[in-house]
């Protein structure tokens, strides 16, 4: 794993520095396989997180063994101090920082030529310039969500309120439809929390480096990458990098995970019938209630449609427990008694995981319950299924108001943002989609979404060309301009 015990290349490498999230680790080695095609040598620096990022140790287990053209180096696990927030963002900021002095270490011995960082390492970006290495950033969301968090710190000074005080107050950002205060994400909320102080430094980062690499294509977000890229969501004063769309860049393969579940779920789906299966699944972190895994159960079960449910136990109501990775779930604790019974001629539950990818893309999966995490997003387009928006962390609030108001690839099902959704709104909302007119019409939207989708990534495709010229544009093996080094160097 360290890159001491991989083959040596004799070209510098691009650096790859991704957060510890799952999201964020899949999105980057996609894209590091990606450069490999392309005849980049290839170092991902990963972070050993001391606090739970979902099922990512037995992911990057089957990583590491699928993928020896790419060299990954290990940093050792930092010791995190006490921090003052109620949020897992602020934990990664601030190991992104305690990082840094083993990350400057690391780029002093590899020298890299490129070095591409995570939308959370922005604080690396000082080590780089320090290096003069030129250095670019990924952004594993969205158009839509990046000209949100380009334009923090001018909503940021508009006003001396929180997120969380402004109630229903109207968020306008250049580029996206206005939202709710309260669908900021929820770190957002508080002003003096420190993920909000984190968040808040994100963009001028973005504006010191060499670029914004977005895992997106043009023509799902038009109107986000234009007001990007005309410089209408930076802070004044500050200058707008170039961005370079180049998604939808999704799993090529599910590696590392059990395959136990895999293995029950497909063939499960092998015997139903086309486009009649809701699934369910709520990404890495996304956790419910007990209360609301069992109003979900109710809600599927008064639907009669077909089902494939990942279920996760609910989070510890231990404050020293809220960011440790929680049990495997007990089902018959969990759900309501006798459910499995009733509804085992029409649906399948199963603990934790499934390849969502291979689930998404078998003819069986008719609609997809999602937390809107953008991997997610992505992964559905390219399956042309419709979503089902239930948004839980992160800026996946943003997310649902993009897919509904601005693409029109799903429906949101009422109550996400209050204490609980109801089983009759499941039952009724899984219905309107899976048997009506109106659920068709957004099905037959998402099936044009995906032929963009694809088109982007033929050859000539508008993101095949954006990464091409991206990666033309980068001459590793020499030395860099008087101006590249003074921009890099500050």
């Amino acid at each position: 794993m360290d890159g001491t015990a991989t083959k040596t290349n004799p070209r510098k490498p691009v650096v790859l520095y991704p957060s510890p999230g799952m999201g964020h680790l899949v999105s980057m080695i996609e894209l590091g396989k990606i450069f490999v095609a392309r005849g980049l040598a290839v170092t991902v620096v990963v972070v050993d997180p001391p606090y739970n990022t979902g099922t990512t140790g037995s992911f990057l287990t089957g990583v590491f063994a699928a993928n020896p053209s790419i060299s990954f180096h290990l940093l050792p696990q930092v010791v995190l101090p006490p921090v003052e927030s109620n949020h897992p963002q602020a934990l990664t900021f601030e190991v992104a920082r305690l990082s840094n002095p083993l990350l400057r270490d690391f780029l002093i011995r590899a020298s890299p030529a490129i070095l591409v960082l995570d939308f959370f390492c922005g604080v690396a970006l000082d080590v780089a310039a320090e290096l003069c290495i030129p250095t670019y950033f990924f952004f594993t969301s969205g158009a839509g969500a990046l000209a949100f968090f380009l334009h923090l710190p001018a909503l940021h000074a508009q006003t001396t309120v929180c997120f969380g005080d402004m109630g229903e107050e109207l968020v306008h950002v250049p580029g996206i439809p206005s939202f709710p205060a309260t669908h900021a994400t929820k770190s957002l909320m508080d002003r003096e929390d420190a993920a909000y102080k984190g968040f808040l430094k994100v963009s001028p980062y973005f504006c010191r480096s060499q670029g914004i690499i977005v895992n997106t294509f043009r023509s799902l977000e038009p109107r986000a990458v234009d007001a990007i890229t005309a410089g209408l969501c930076t802070p004044r004063g500050l200058p707008t990098p170039p961005v370079y769309c180049i998604g939808p860049r999704i799993k090529t393969e599910e590696v590392g995970m059990k395959r136990g579940d895999e293995c029950l779920a497909l063939a499960w789906l092998d015997t139903q019938p086309k486009a009649s299966v809701v699934f369910l699944c709520f990404g890495s972190l996304g956790l419910f209630s007990a209360n609301q895994i069992r109003e979900l159960a109710n809600g599927l079960e008064a639907s009669g449609q077909r089902f494939l449910w990942v279920v996760r136990s609910p989070p510890s109501d231990d404050p020293a427990k809220k960011f440790e990775k929680p049990p495997e779930p007990d089902l018959d604790a969990l759900l309501p008694n006798g459910f499995l019974e009733r509804t085992k001629d029409t649906g399948l539950v199963v603990k934790s995981w499934v390849p969502q990818r291979d689930v998404l893309g078998h003819d069986a999966v008719g609609v997809f319950v999602t937390h809107c995490g953008w991997n997610s997003v992505l992964e559905s387009i390219m399956a042309g299924v419709p979503m089902l928006a239930w948004p839980l962390y992160a800026e996946q609030r943003l997310n649902r108001i993009f897919l509904e108001k601005e693409m029109g690839l799903a429906v949101a099902v009422e109550g996400y943002d209050k204490e609980i959704v109801e089983a009759k709104e499941v039952a009724a909302k899984v219905t309107w989609m899976m048997d009506s007119d109106s659920g068709s019409v957004l099905r037959e939207r998402m099936l044009a979404a995906m032929r963009q989708a694809k088109e982007a990534l033929r050859e000539g495709g508008e993101s095949e060309t954006t990464l091409a010229r991206l990666i033309g544009a980068w001459t590793l093996d020499t030395c860099l301009t008087w101006e590249q080094a003074s921009r890099v160097c500050g």
